[in-house]
C-alpha cells in the first residue's frame, strides 16, 4: 500500500510485520504493509487532490460557523435561513419569489439528481438568496434535464453551499428560530466581519415584494398542459375574468386559475385599486409573496379598498394582507412553514389536506371582526390556514393550493373561487 507523501516523515520504506496468533499456532497469519514516502523535499501541497476542499462558510447570528463546498457562483451575501422538508421540488422552490431574501435549506440530503428544466420554472429569474443542501448530485438523470443544477445557480448569481451538517442547522433554527447568516467564498473577509455583517442585516419591516412584482399589467393565457392536468372534470364552461395582484405570484397559479375557466390580467402590486374596479373583473386574486406583509402598507390599502365590493381570493401574502385589510394582526413565527407536508384541517368539511407552505407570518385569528371565519388550521401548530367570510365576497388560503411543489390535495379551492364568482354574477 503506498501512502500519500508526509512532509513530517523521516522513512522512505518501512516494513512491519505482524503476526495474530503463536508463531507455531496453524493458524497463524503474517501481514506486510510497506508505506512509502518521498524524501525529495516536493511539496505536499503540489499533489493534486481528487476532490473538492472546503472554499465556503456560512456564519450565523448565533456565533456558530459552518465549513462547506460551494457549487453556483461566489461571493458573500446576506440572508435569513429557513428550512424545507420537501422530498423533491427543488427547481419550483429556488423559483418561487417568495424566498426572496432568504437562503433556503433542503433537509432532503439529496439535491439535485434531476438536474434543471425549463417547464418547471415558477417565474423568470430566481430571487432567493443561496441554497444549502447536504449532498450535491455528481450527475443527472432525468429525461427532461438540460442543465446541471451548479450551472444553472452561477448563471443566475445564486451562491449554493454542499457537504454541511444540513441536520444540525435545522435542529438549531427550530430551538432557537429562523436566524440571519452569511454566505461566503471570500477569503479576504474575516469570521468576526461575516458574524457582524449577520448581527447588523434584518428582514422584518422590509418591503420584499416590490423587488419582485412585474412593472407593468400583461395578460396570462397558458392552462395547465394536459400532461399534468389532474383534474379536467373541474373546468368551467364559463370565462370569469380575474385580475391577480403580483406580489410575488408563481406561474403554476395563474395555470391553474386558467385551467378552471379564467381570463387573467396580472397587474404590480401597486396597482391601485380604483384602476382594478375599473377593469370590471368578476374576481381579484391576492398572490404569494415574499417577507413581512407589515412592511408593505400600500398593498394592505388595494386590499382594503377592494374587500366587499367584488369577489376576493387570498393566496399566502395575500391571506396575509386580508388578514390586516380586515383589521387583524399579523406576527412571525418562530422559524414558518416550508415543505410539501404539512397537514391542514378544512373546519368545513373536516377532511385533511396535505398542503405544500413556504411563510414565515401569520394571521392572529383572535384579531379579526365577527363575520370572518377561519376555515383552515395547520394541524401542527394550530395557526390559521384559510379565512371566508361569504357577506364580504373573500376567501383565503395560507398555503399553496397549486402544489407546485407539492401534493394536489388544496387544488378544488380554485373551484370554490370559481363558485364565489358565479354566485356573485347570478345577483347581478
Amino acid at each position: 500500500m503506498d501512502c500519500a507523501a508526509r512532509t513530517h516523515s523521516v522513512v522512505s520504506t518501512a516494513t512491519i510485520t505482524s503476526a495474530l496468533f503463536s508463531k507455531g499456532s496453524p493458524n497463524s497469519r503474517v501481514f506486510i504493509i510497506k508505506c512509502s514516502s518521498k524524501l525529495d523535499g516536493a511539496p505536499s501541497a503540489l499533489v493534486e487532490r481528487p476532490w473538492k476542499v472546503a472554499d465556503a462558510r456560512l456564519v450565523l447570528e448565533d456565533g456558530s460557523i459552518w465549513r462547506a463546498k460551494s457549487f453556483g457562483a461566489r461571493g458573500t451575501q446576506v440572508g435569513e435561513v429557513v428550512f424545507n422538508t420537501s422530498l423533491t421540488g427543488y427547481q419550483e422552490i429556488i423559483t418561487d419569489p417568495s424566498y426572496a431574501g432568504q437562503f433556503v435549506l433542503m433537509t432532503n440530503p439529496h439535491i439535485g439528481n434531476t438536474g434543471i428544466n425549463f417547464d418547471d420554472e415558477e417565474s423568470m429569474q430566481c430571487f432567493l438568496a443561496g441554497l444549502v443542501i447536504r449532498s450535491l448530485s455528481i450527475s443527472t438523470s432525468n429525461w427532461r434535464c438540460t442543465e446541471a443544477l451548479g450551472d444553472y445557480l452561477a448563471k443566475r448569481n445564486i451562491m449554493g453551499i454542499y457537504d454541511v451538517d444540513t441536520r444540525a442547522i435545522t435542529r438549531r433554527l427550530r430551538e432557537d428560530g429562523s436566524l440571519i447568516g452569511v454566505l461566503s467564498t471570500e477569503n479576504s473577509k474575516s469570521d468576526e466581519e461575516l458574524l457582524e455583517m449577520s448581527r447588523t442585516w434584518d428582514i422584518v419591516g422590509v418591503d420584499l415584494i416590490s423587488g419582485v412584482s412585474c412593472k407593468s399589467p400583461y395578460e396570462w393565457v397558458d392552462r395547465t398542459p394536459s400532461d399534468w392536468e389532474f383534474n379536467d372534470n373541474r373546468r368551467s364552461k364559463e370565462n370569469f375574468n380575474v385580475v391577480a395582484y403580483d406580489f410575488g405570484i408563481k406561474h403554476n397559479i395563474l395555470r391553474r386559475l386558467a385551467s378552471y375557466g379564467c381570463k387573467i390580467t396580472v397587474v404590480p402590486s401597486t396597482w391601485p385599486a380604483s384602476e382594478t374596479l375599473k377593469m370590471k373583473p368578476d374576481g381579484v386574486l391576492f398572490s404569494n409573496g415574499p417577507g413581512d406583509p407589515s412592511a408593505v402598507p400600500y398593498a394592505v390599502e388595494a386590499v382594503k379598498e377592494l374587500i366587499g365590493k367584488i369577489p376576493v381570493f387570498g393566496i399566502c401574502m395575500g391571506h396575509q394582507l386580508l388578514g390586516q385589510a380586515l383589521g387583524g394582526k399579523t406576527f412571525k413565527m418562530k422559524f414558518g412553514h416550508h415543505g410539501g407536508n404539512h397537514p391542514v384541517r378544512n373546519l368545513r368539511n373536516g377532511c385533511v389536506e396535505i398542503s405544500a407552505q413556504n411563510h414565515n407570518y401569520a394571521v392572529d385569528p383572535e384579531s379579526l371582526p365577527e363575520g370572518v371565519e377561519v376555515t383552515h388550521v395547520n394541524l401542527n401548530d394550530g395557526s390559521c390556514a384559510g379565512l371566508a367570510s361569504s357577506k364580504m365576497k373573500l376567501m383565503s388560503l395560507q398555503y399553496h393550493p397549486e402544489a407546485s411543489p407539492g401534493p394536489h390535495d388544496s387544488d378544488p379551492i380554485f373551484g370554490d373561487f370559481i363558485q364565489l364568482m358565479k354566485q356573485e354574477k347570478v345577483k347581478a
